[in-house]
């Protein structure tokens, strides 16, 4: 076999996570905001549906992002909430149909914290904020040690109704990535100052969610390399931050970048060429034995293929590309695999480009064609009036 044959081939490789379980090949499905919750906290059957169609699709992982614990800080309405008040029976199937075909399927356990939805919550963060589009108030010191048990709940729950492992989201300026941002961050008790401070927090509740559910479910974080903010979180920190949570119980790290922050350009919306975080991943890969996942900009099979045998990551997080696309990883699997075709937009508002595969993902939710003469303004609105209307039913639902 010449390195020709070889080379894809280890993309589709299994892994062996730390705590015994396997993931069937090199291919994620990356965390997104799918926005199609109910409007209650509850799955939906289209993204039951959507979950299920990802899996078909031939993705060793998929991982269903923002999963709230407490319903007090969500990121938006379309949220799903895992608490022991919700129809367990909703989150088993999403559970049974995300996971077929082999497919391992995530939680990503998640808290907003200041950039929770002012119309469903109180944005509660690190530090009392008062900044253009983000107000917020500070988490006291009890609602702080509160949080690493809350984590672990959810994560036991997750555990219990069948997912088969979960994610703590500690990325894109929702919660733990604030109190590793010294932007966010301005504490001055034992929650803030140093690294070693404003990583606490974190580090107890991924020691508490691996309490919680025993040495053999999979436990994954997801980081950020940076915030690409100036003074928020940098690429040095990030590297210290994996070095001190190597042996602490962590079976993948997912890194990615950014920040939703009012105004910020996330990650996916970069108009950089090729995967965004290989080379802060192969730096990683000297300070850490956990296996590493790279999420952000591989559009490429050879990108994906170039980055697994190179040895900087051993899993390939791919999101948009499987929103275009969501039976690209078995059209990967052919020598020939062809990769997916991205959109031009001439034009954008803020969070456009989101917004619209955010839409995207509702149709192939609900087994439609997607309309790809909607742009990006089209969107959004769709997206934004969409949202404002579940506010009702989800004040309804936890409100008081």
């Amino acid at each position: 076999m010449d390195l020709e044959d070889r080379e894809p081939r280890a993309l589709f490789r299994p892994l062996t996570l730390p705590c015994g379980a396997v993931l069937k090949t090199r291919i994620a499905k990356a965390a997104m905001s799918d926005s199609l919750g109910d409007g209650r906290g509850a799955p939906t059957n289209a993204q039951m549906r959507l979950y299920e169609r990802w899996a078909e699709g031939g993705a060793a992982l998929s991982i269903v992002g923002e999963v709230q614990g407490d319903p007090r800080f969500a990121e938006k309405p379309g949220n799903l909430v895992l608490a022991p008040e919700m129809d367990e029976a909703r989150f088993a199937e999403l559970a049974r149909r995300g996971g077929a075909n082999g497919c391992a399927l995530f939680a990503q356990l998640g808290h907003a914290g200041a950039m929770a939805h002012p119309p469903i919550s109180t944005p509660k963060g690190p530090s009392a904020l008062d900044l253009p589009g983000l107000t917020c108030e500070a988490l006291t010191p009890a609602e702080i040690e509160a949080l690493p048990a809350g984590f672990a709940r959810t994560a036991a729950m997750a555990q219990r109704l069948g997912f088969a492992g979960v994610q703590v989201h500690a990325a894109h300026g929702f919660l733990f990535s604030q109190f590793l941002s010294p932007l966010f961050n301005r504490r001055t008790d034992r929650w803030g100052g140093s690294l070693a401070n404003r990583m606490r927090v974190l580090a107890e509740t991924i020691a508490a969610v691996r309490a919680a559910v025993g040495p053999t479910f999979p436990v994954a974080l997801k980081l950020n390399a940076t915030d690409q903010l100036d003074g928020g979180l940098t690429e040095a920190e990030a590297l210290d931050i994996i070095a001190a949570l190597d042996g602490a119980g962590l079976d993948l790290i997912d890194i990615s970048g950014g920040t939703y922050f009012p105004g910020a350009a996330s990650a996916s919306d970069r108009r950089q060429s090729g995967p965004y975080f290989v080379d802060f991943a192969r730096r990683a890969r000297a300070r850490t034995t956990v296996p590493l996942m790279v999420t952000g900009g591989f559009k490429r099979r050879t990108e994906a293929i170039a980055a697994v045998t190179s040895g900087t990551t051993d899993m390939v997080g791919l999101a948009r590309a499987l929103v275009l696309d969501p039976d690209l990883p078995n059209r990967w699997r052919m020598v020939e695999g062809d990769d997916p075709a991205f959109p031009r937009f001439a034009s954008s508002p803020d969070g456009g480009v989101t917004a619209w595969y955010t839409m995207r993902l509702t149709a192939l939710g609900e087994d439609r064609v997607p309309d790809d003469t909607l742009d990006a303004h089209a969107a959004l609105a769709a997206y934004e009036a969409r949202d404002a209307n579940r506010v009702a039913s989800w004040n309804a639902r936890f409100a008081g």
